[in-house]
């Protein structure tokens, strides 16, 4: 039987009929790779922008965020493990269809909503389903936002630079070894960053946890490299570093000190003007 290689991330996982990838949410159904979360709606909500989070993008608005289930990524603190670590029939879900999603948007707008944000799981572990209704709420005049942890392959990117307005990506170590841990990639992370900030309005956010990021000396390499590229985009990226509460498999962690967060978000200012702290 064929295997099929799906190319959404840096996994690449090699799939055999039947298979589904680490994401648990992209199948091989004979030899093709088909995404299996694609309107399979967990989350809807409309919120104040400011919670996913972005402070420097449409400031005192609200937009309705949505999410699936699924994740490429194992962080042991996950902040929605009950979607985003669960598979094709495991996650109660409502079909709703990029039309019906962007209809949504329209009808919200009474309430204040400027758009729609994919978030909650990973959403680029269905990112069809991203395009498809982007582009229909852009059609509506609507703003799309995607939250995200950058880990999704270049290629993929480009294909929803048109429809997409704003970002907050997951930046959760400046240290390969930590990004391995988590089954990821720092690599792929940083260039999906220098992507999208050529493209979209950015901000990143760093999750604080005790003994794995905490070290000042991390949080102003990672400023640095940020402040480089702001040079280089010629535009600002606010950076929010938020603080840690015991989740998923961290339950017996204790929570990140306020004092820390502000030590980093203060040795982050050393190289950027807009950091913002979050939890605290």
């Amino acid at each position: 039987m064929m295997e099929s290689i799906c190319k959404v991330c840096m996994h690449k996982c090699s799939l055999r009929p039947g298979q589904t990838g680490i994401c648990r949410a992209r199948k091989n159904e004979g030899g093709k790779i088909v995404c299996k979360n694609y309107g399979q709606i967990t989350s809807f909500a409309l919120d104040p922008i400011e919670k996913k989070p972005l402070r420097r993008f449409r400031p005192g608005s609200k937009i309705l965020s949505v999410g699936s289930y699924g994740c490429n990524l194992r962080c042991p603190f996950c902040q929605n493990y009950e979607i985003s670590m669960k598979g094709e029939g495991e996650a109660k879900t409502i079909y709703l269809s990029p039309q019906m999603l962007a209809q949504r948007a329209v009808e919200y707008k009474r309430a204040g909503n400027v758009g729609v944000a994919f978030t909650y799981n990973e959403p680029l572990v269905g990112w069809e389903y991203v395009r498809d209704a982007a582009k229909l709420v852009k059609e509506a005049g609507m703003d799309n936002v995607l939250v995200t942890n950058g880990t999704a392959s270049g290629e993929i990117l480009e294909e929803l630079f048109p429809y997409v307005d704003a970002m907050n990506i997951d930046l959760k170590s400046f240290r390969e070894d930590t990004y391995q841990r988590y089954g990821g990639d720092l690599q792929t992370v940083l260039e999906f960053i220098t992507q999208a900030a050529g493209s979209c309005h950015v901000e990143l956010t760093t999750l604080i946890v005790p003994g794995i990021n905490d070290d000042i000396g991390e949080m102003e390499e990672e400023a640095k490299w940020i402040a480089a590229l702001q040079s280089a985009a010629g535009k600002k990226i606010p950076l929010h570093v938020t603080r840690f509460f015991p989740r998923y498999h961290m339950l017996e962690k204790e929570a990140a000190e306020p004092e820390q967060v502000y030590r980093l978000k203060e040795a982050a200012e050393k190289y950027l003007e807009s950091v913002f702290t979050g939890n605290c």
